[in-house]
């Protein structure tokens, strides 16, 4: 009862038949998201008239026969048609359970997206159900005057300066794509991202070229010196807009053009009768710097969630206790990190004992 797809026809076809999806759960950005040994799959489960689907990255787990799954960075989550009231959970738990075990499947860990309602109850049962934090989005449903009312009154100011010194434009040609990447990788590095997330050049074309979603490269031009001084790419699909990636110029941060940027995707997202531009949360989910920048344009918000689930817990905790070469108990398990046997030994600080483990992340 449980469909593998692999097929980038049958998935596509697969998506095109749910009512809402957002382009974190497309055959393309798996591809793109999927790093060295990892496999992308869409998980179909079907019975009588109901479909669920399960969009994954399956990999290898090092020095074993065992294998787990994660989904890409971003919201994945459960996608149905057709589900109700009468769905019968317990059936698809076993069919889902029956596939892990076949395949030595022993963890299972997903990003959910909160603005797509799939029926989070076809999951609960399965492992854990975690509320991490809060992702602002500006509801688009509404006017362009109700919205500016919820911006933060610095924002306003900010805009008002940054409108006048500068202006937006889309970005096309290779020379902005370029210019483009250099602010980005900038950015990274300054602020010490992991390598994760210094992406190659393919990926940016590739991300922009997709025929899956919709992208756009909004940029920001100096008027006076007519340089290019920050950049985002915002990704389209269903009712949903995207924030997505986004670099700039460190001379021109007294201008916040980021915040510029995101008012003109806004009033092309509302025109084009979007719902959501959603703009994400802060770092690890936390309500910092990162997500106090983003509330001063709205005081709207979704619970972000994640799904974390041990199929073999025996295996589990054996891969764990090689990895952090430590015996444990039971409930030592939940280090923080997910799945424990991944946790970066180099980050990891042992003080006095497992209980003052600090780490805060989840792959």
């Amino acid at each position: 009862m449980i469909e593998v797809i692999k097929d980038k026809n049958e998935w596509r076809t697969l998506l095109s038949k749910v009512e809402h999806t957002d382009f974190y759960h497309t055959y393309d950005y798996h591809q793109l998201s999927k790093k060295e040994g990892e496999l992308p799959i869409l998980l179909k489960y079907t019975d009588g008239s109901t479909t669920i689907a399960l969009p994954f990255l399956i990999r290898n787990i090092d020095n074993s026969d065992y294998k787990d799954i994660t989904s890409v960075y971003g919201y994945s989550g459960l996608l149905s048609i057709n589900i109700d009231d009468n769905f019968k959970i317990k059936n698809f738990h076993k069919s889902l359970n029956a596939f892990f075990n076949k395949n030595k499947i022993i963890a299972v860990f997903s990003r959910l997206h909160p603005f797509i309602e799939a029926r989070e109850t076809a999951l609960e049962g399965l492992g854990k159900i975690v509320s991490l934090g809060k992702v602002v989005y500006i509801d688009l449903s509404k006017t362009l005057v109700d919205q500016r009312a919820t911006y933060n009154r610095r924002l306003k100011t900010y805009l008002n300066k940054a409108r006048k010194l500068c202006t937006v434009i889309e970005g096309h040609t290779d020379e902005h794509i370029q210019t483009f990447i250099q602010l980005y990788i900038k950015n990274m590095k300054r602020i010490g991202a992991d390598e994760s997330y210094l992406f190659n050049s393919e990926y940016f074309y590739k991300l922009l070229s997709s025929k899956d979603y919709e992208s756009k490269l909004m940029l920001c031009k100096h008027n006076e010196t007519q340089e290019i001084i920050a950049g985002a790419i915002f990704t389209k699909k269903g009712n949903i807009v995207q924030y997505h990636l986004s670099g700039i110029n460190e001379d021109y941060f007294s201008l916040q053009p980021i915040k510029l940027i995101i008012d003109e995707m806004s009033i092309y997202s509302t025109k084009k009768g979007y719902q959501y531009l959603n703009l994400g949360g802060g770092k690890g989910s936390k309500e910092d710097s990162l997500y106090r920048f983003k509330s001063k344009f709205s005081k709207n918000y979704k619970v972000f969630k994640i799904w974390k689930y041990i199929v073999d817990r025996n295996a589990y905790k054996t891969l764990t206790e090689n990895h952090l070469n430590t015996e444990l108990e039971d409930h030592e398990l939940d280090i923080g990190y997910f799945p424990a046997y991944r946790a970066p030994i180099k980050s990891i600080s042992y003080m006095a004992s497992l209980s003052e483990l600090l780490i805060f992340s989840f792959n």
